[in-house]
């Protein structure tokens, strides 16, 4: 099951399968063998036939919800690619692990690969690559020991195109491998006062691996003095782990400011963190928008029985004071954990979480 570059030289009994519209079951052998006829890209290929591109993509009709993967385990995935059509969190993507009946991933498509605004910012970390020109790219290890489904749910009211590929290994899970899990939340406006909960109802043993946040200001000036706790292990009113501010936590700091001219931010890509915005003038303006993540590859967060997870925003007023901010902010959190996790809180409506 691992994958690390320093055992890259080292043989196994895996078993290497993927799964693309090529191959849907992934099975030996099976890739390319869509008949022309029913190809979905039956009329380019029409003058070469069978093998040559027949069914690189699929439509997932409206309202419908499309399976991607059905896997037989032992195994563990290792690399998604996708590239989507359509309003990126109009489409849900879920993963359900050994044949639990609720999700333990359920996130837009878009906020999943750390891309919550609709528009294209290219990612470099280890865990998620978004490359040219809207190409999705995960590299959790998520491994499963009975069975894998991945599924789609297109909730526009228009179809939408998918280009896909899960990679994946068939072999044995260590006993102490726990299930990767994602959860999306999104609060829009955030109550004055409030500290926005990126996840909360945890049960189980496991280690919390990162955050993606996409984070609309809705007012003038600095907005990211807030602090990131972390509630572990049946923590009351204080946390174990508390950060010292939102750029401090996402691996900035000082506003994420250019310390030369002071006068614009600076967007940045490591392996396990970094910060874009949109393209909206100004510093301290109000209607920037900005995607944050930040991937505890290097140093996870460990819980026995539970977690929770908040984070304040916070700006300034007048007088050098704190001012609690009424934003839109949405996230992703990812962990992993024993199974069977906490039912997730429901997913909001379309229109709660539509990028206006």
């Amino acid at each position: 099951m691992s994958n690390h570059i320093g055992n890259l030289s080292l043989l196994s009994n895996a078993v290497s399968r993927s799964i693309s519209p090529e191959n849907y079951t992934g099975r030996k052998g099976g890739g390319a063998m869509c008949e022309l006829k029913d190809g979905s890209a039956k009329t380019a290929a029409r003058d070469l036939g069978k093998g040559w591109k027949v069914n690189p993509f699929v439509r997932i009709p409206a309202g419908e919800t499309f399976e991607v993967a059905d896997i037989e385990g032992p195994g563990a995935i290792q690399h998604i690619w996708m590239t989507p059509t359509g309003k990126w969190r109009n489409t849900i993507l879920r993963f359900y692990w050994d044949g639990q009946e609720t999700p333990s991933v359920e996130c837009p498509v878009g906020d999943f690969f750390c891309s919550g605004w609709q528009e294209y910012f290219q990612i470099s970390t280890l865990a998620v690559c978004v490359n040219p020109g809207s190409a999705f790219n995960c590299y959790w290890t998520m491994p499963f020991r009975k069975r894998c489904r991945i599924t789609l749910e297109n909730r526009a009211e228009e179809e939408v195109v998918y280009y896909y590929q899960v990679d994946y290994t068939l072999g044995p899970v260590p006993e102490e491998a726990a299930y990767f899990h994602a959860q999306f939340r999104r609060v829009n406006p955030l109550p004055y006062k409030e500290a926005y909960t990126i996840l909360d109802g945890v049960s189980g043993k496991g280690h919390y691996v990162g955050t993606y946040m996409a984070w609309g200001v809705n007012s003038n000036n600095w907005w990211g003095e807030g602090e990131i706790k972390f509630y572990l292990d049946g923590d009351g009113e204080y946390p174990t782990i508390c950060g010292t501010g939102t750029e401090d936590y996402f691996c900035g700091s000082y506003n994420f400011e250019d310390p030369r001219t002071h006068q614009n931010y600076v967007e940045f890509t490591t392996p396990y963190g970094g910060m874009y915005k949109t393209a909206q003038d100004g510093l301290y303006r109000s209607q920037n928008r900005f995607g944050l993540y930040r991937f505890h590859i290097a140093d996870p967060i460990r819980f026995e029985s539970n977690l929770r997870v908040t984070i304040q925003a916070l700006g300034w007023r007048e007088g050098g004071r704190y001012l609690p901010l009424r934003d839109d902010i949405a996230s992703v959190a990812f962990w992993y954990q024993t199974l069977p996790a906490a039912d997730f809180p429901a997913l909001k409506s379309r229109d709660e979480l539509e990028v206006i």
